[in-house]
């Protein structure tokens, strides 16, 4: 026998249909689960590092003056791969990067600019810098054109007005000031002013991606610019931030490859726009924008300069471990992908 439904009641239980903010939250929830899953990942592949560079040079690797070395030559790329991650989070694209450090550098430590001492040096790094940022960012945002296309045009500018200042030769730092922040004596319980430099960027990056509407509409750019627009940010204003702090990031890691080095040259800061592109991939960054996460570009960093050092400690060819650069970089992009596909 059939039996017919009962109809509802007027008093009979509902359940609620999900509202639209609840969903917002479920996705907010499963990103961040997401990026956490990662970034553990990421924390695994650098413990399994080190724990190869102790076993192959353990007297070596494990001395804590390498340790220092490692953190302070990520210190230089790491703050490059803060501002990086902003602009490709934006939906852009940062080619420029490693010519911008190039120039500041070789501004900073010219004669006339050294004659103003620690403060003179610092505040041209930083003042080239953010002057690239503003160019690159109007060519972008108010000029229309190809992220890819403005960067390219300012990496070739830059890197040869850097020649131009420099005829080639390098440039002497003087000031002690300065020369003086790179000796051991100047560390901070064993910690280089460098690294220091480069956790306090992390953290206000960090802050800012993360906590604060700057942060919010940097990732609505990336996902739908015209979404955004419709939604009441400026696009174009934002893009220009975006590009202003990728420029300041270089000035600042000009300045402190200033102090690394002791020197600046037009040669600085060589690829470093595909190491800071790599870096934040391999962190969680997508390249198409809408999502990126400072701390995981921060382990890619970490995980790239501690690659770098076990290969010059084993007397590896560099030509065998740009081999495995790529292959990780390959590797996070197909991640990505199957990532997003299954998404």
């Amino acid at each position: 026998m059939t039996h017919s439904a009962t109809p509802a009641g007027p008093n009979a239980p509902v359940a609620p249909a999900p509202s639209a903010p609840d969903g917002k939250a479920a996705a907010r929830r499963t990103a961040a689960a997401l990026l956490d899953v990662r970034n553990l990942s990421l924390l695994g592949v650098l413990a399994v590092l080190v724990a190869v560079g102790g076993l192959t040079r353990p007297d070596e690797f494990l001395a804590t003056s390498n340790l220092q070395l490692v953190l302070t030559q990520a210190s230089v790329i790491g703050v490059v791969t803060v501002g990086m991650t902003f602009v490709i989070t934006g939906g852009g694209i940062d080619l420029s990067v490693g010519a911008i450090v190039a120039l500041a550098s070789v501004w900073a430590t010219t004669v006339a600019t050294q004659e103003f001492g620690f403060a003179g040096i610092l505040f041209t790094a930083v003042a080239v810098g953010v002057g690239c940022g503003l160019v690159n960012g109007l060519l972008v945002a108010y000029g229309g054109m190809v992220p890819f296309i403005a960067t390219l045009a300012m990496f070739a500018s830059a890197r040869g007005l850097a020649l131009q200042l420099t005829d080639g030769r390098t440039q002497i730092v003087t000031v002690d000031a300065v020369l003086d922040l790179g000796v051991p004596d100047a560390y901070v319980l064993g910690v280089p002013p460098l690294v220091l430099v480069f956790a306090a960027v992390t953290l206000v990056g960090w802050l800012l991606f993360n906590r604060t509407t700057f942060g919010r509409r940097t990732v609505a750019v990336g996902g739908n610019a015209e979404a955004a627009r419709l939604a009441g940010i400026d696009v174009r204003r934002q893009r220009l931030l975006l590009y202003l702090l990728s420029g300041l990031c270089c000035g600042i890691a000009a300045f402190l490859l200033i102090v690394l080095a002791g020197s600046g040259q037009n040669t600085n800061g060589n690829l470093y726009e595909l190491d800071a592109i790599a870096a934040a991939i391999i962190g969680g960054t997508l390249l198409s924008g809408g999502r990126g996460t400072i701390a995981g570009s921060v382990l890619g960093v970490l995980i790239f300069t501690t690659i770098t050092n076990i290969f010059a400690l084993n007397n590896l060819e560099s030509a065998v471990q740009q081999i495995a650069k790529g292959a990780i970089i390959v590797a996070a992009v197909l991640v990505q992908r199957r990532a997003l596909r299954d998404g």
